[in-house]
């Protein structure tokens, strides 16, 4: 049997950045519209400072306002929900993203909770995961919504209606709402975890396979229905022989790779749209809080 075809999550990101800029053009010649980000970091955590540089660089680069707020990571629970009531009522900011993890001192759910849910770019709040639950119209958390988008490329409705699909991971971020949209899709969803019985069998049964456990390699190829579409969204950073590290997934992708279908890889897969699919949300949220339709790209 031939290797998996890769699905290349870089350039259809790319080919979804392209779509923002566009919109953001036509909102702003045809309404007058700039949607505007507005990104709370606080503390040092390298990673995070990262994935912010990246967010601020990938919003100006579609043609939105970038406001980024740097806070030490001393600073109380009170001084991060003042930050983030200010944002709620600046008219130029039409989606508000609070990067986690948050320090200790300060309640993270609570600072979730307190960003308008038109302005919850994250998709977290409870409003939004219960109107996502429901079919409403949501804000969607960005990851699982880039995968989606990328089944939706590679399968096509009709690939997706009926699919029986296993999502390896219950969190609130990923797992519980890839469930929600792949139901919106017609597939058939079950939600396994580390404590499934026989969770490679469920696994072996899956046309479309969505990996959000958070351990590196953990889905063998084994696990794999030959042909399956794979989607991995792990990132998990393990040392190598030589003392220096790489990222892996959540799959062994050496391993699947030779039975799936179609697969992400780990890095160049989900990564690159989840940030697209932020700027995604924050077009959808200016448009929503104009009372515009949202344009086409």
């Amino acid at each position: 049997m031939s290797e998996a075809t890769i699905i290349d999550g870089k350039a259809f990101a790319l080919k979804v950045r392209e779509g923002v800029a566009k919109k953001v053009a036509k909102l702003k010649a045809d309404h007058g519209i700039t949607p505007g980000l507005a990104v709370v970091l606080v503390g040092e955590d390298p990673a995070s400072q990262v994935y912010v540089r990246s967010k601020g660089k990938s919003t100006v680069e579609a043609g939105m306002e970038s406001f980024e707020f740097r806070m030490p990571d001393t600073a109380s629970h009170e001084e991060v929900l003042a930050k983030v009531e200010e944002l709620n009522a600046d008219p130029r900011v039409h989606g508000i993203l609070v990067q986690l993890p948050l320090p200790k001192q300060v309640n993270e759910e609570a600072i979730i909770n307190a960003i308008l849910p038109a302005k919850d770019v994250d998709g977290f709040h409870v409003i939004n995961t219960g109107r996502l639950s429901t079919g409403q119209d949501a804000m969607v958390p960005c990851t699982p919504l880039g995968c989606q988008m990328m089944l939706r490329e590679h399968l096509g409705a009709e690939g997706m209606k009926g699919a029986e699909a296993v999502i390896v991971g219950r969190s609130n971020i990923v797992g519980k709402p890839m469930a929600q949209l792949l139901l919106q899709d017609h597939c058939t969803v079950t939600i396994a975890h580390s404590r499934t019985a026989d969770l490679p069998g469920v696994v072996r049964r899956a046309d479309i396979v969505v990996a959000a456990v958070g351990r590196p390699e953990m889905v063998r190829g084994d696990w794999i229905k030959p042909g399956a579409t794979v989607i991995d969204v792990g990132i998990n950073r393990i040392e190598k022989e030589d003392g220096k590290t790489r990222l892996v997934g959540d799959v062994c992708f050496d391993e699947a790779v030779k039975v799936a279908g179609a697969i992400t890889p780990v890095p160049g897969g989900v990564g690159p749209m989840t940030i697209a699919c932020l700027l995604v949300n924050t077009v959808t949220a200016a448009c929503r809080q104009h009372g515009v339709a949202e344009p086409e790209a």
